[in-house]
């Protein structure tokens, strides 16, 4: 499988940053990003006067943060895919507000905004008016991921913030959709199965709610039977975490979606080629031919997922984003800079 497009310079220099090599068997790994990230530029703080440490700053708040609550990386990867996937790489999902994307139901959960907030009010006072609350989310992503086991690949930035969020743009799908609308989705927002079934794998760290999978296990597709894909041993495992009634008051129970838990690793896609993946989602990779070969691949080869995880978070990292005069710097990453109560 073959990604179609030209090379430009930035991406030339992207594939070699990221020293991307051919796969096994018929996958290729691509070279090309979305068009509108063009703009988009690398060391792009150095040019400024005071900025040039900008990425170092960030690196260190991210270490800090890391060192006492690992499961920021989850949290901040979570919060990407929520911003990038329906508007835009433009930090709309960090903004405060009773009608914005933050609130929307699909949204419940989301987290790791006071690590932003934390980030930006140093660089305010470093680099004042500058640095973009987009621009921090994916820096600080990046560095969350490497602390965590993750590839540390190059972030294109110049991205500026958007002006304006509205939870009637949330349109992220649900764990329970098909790998064939999980795809369709995907190449909607202007990526492919190979996104798909790559950044899938950020599903090897934190949580999931066993009300997501509770049919897989006692009644799926109204059978009231479980899954039969799911593994037995795995099948006894994941009920002993869910069971199939709550006692009175109890919550909504929540388990790791792998044994690394806050780690980056192939353990995800180890665990769905041996029928062990805990959400439907995860383990109908099996189902597409391109995805399957791609999570056998992963299984067995942990450098070639970190590659290809470094380029299609750039992809995602890409999506029609803000550059030039377009957008805004937010002084305060949770409110547009004419909304900002606080100036």
């Amino acid at each position: 499988m073959r990604r179609e497009g030209g090379f430009d310079l930035i991406l030339i220099s992207l594939a070699v940053a990221l020293g991307l090599s051919l796969y096994v068997g018929r996958m290729q790994a691509a070279v090309t990003l979305p068009p509108e990230s063009r703009a988009l530029q690398r060391h792009f703080y150095k040019k400024l006067n005071k900025c040039a440490n900008v990425e170092p700053f960030v690196r260190h708040q991210v270490s800090l943060w890391w060192n006492r609550e690992k499961n920021i990386t989850a949290k901040l990867l979570k919060l990407v895919y929520a911003d990038c996937m329906v508007n835009g790489c433009d930090a709309s999902i960090l903004l405060d507000g009773p009608h914005t994307e933050k609130t929307s139901a699909k949204n419940s959960g989301l987290d790791g905004f006071l690590l932003i907030d934390k980030i930006k009010k140093v660089l305010e006072i470093r680099c004042p008016r500058a640095v973009s609350c987009a621009n921090i989310l994916h820096l600080a992503t990046r560095d969350a991921l490497y602390f965590a086991g993750g590839p540390s690949y190059p972030v294109y930035l110049g991205r500026r913030d958007g002006m304006e969020s509205k939870a009637s743009w949330v349109d992220l799908p649900s764990p329970a959709i098909s790998i064939d609308q999980g795809i369709t989705y995907f190449k909607s927002k202007g990526l492919d199965d190979m996104d798909y079934a790559t950044l899938l794998g950020a599903h090897t760290m934190g949580k999931t709610h066993c009300a997501n999978l509770n049919d897989r296990l006692y009644n799926f597709n109204k059978t009231r039977k479980p899954d039969p894909s799911i593994a037995k041993s795995q099948l006894d495992e994941l009920r002993k975490q869910c069971p199939k009634t709550l006692k009175k008051g109890q919550k909504d129970p929540t388990m790791f979606l792998t044994d690394d838990q806050y780690r980056f690793s192939n353990k995800y896609y180890s665990n769905l080629v041996s029928n062990k993946a805990v959400l439907k989602v995860d383990q109908d990779l099996l189902q597409s031919y391109n995805t399957s070969e791609l999570a056998h691949e992963y299984a067995a080869m942990f450098q070639h997922l970190k590659q290809q995880f470094s380029l299609s978070i750039s992809r995602l990292g890409g999506l029609k984003v803000l550059t030039g005069n377009q957008g805004e710097i937010r002084l305060n990453c949770r409110f547009t800079n004419k909304n900002n109560p606080y100036t």
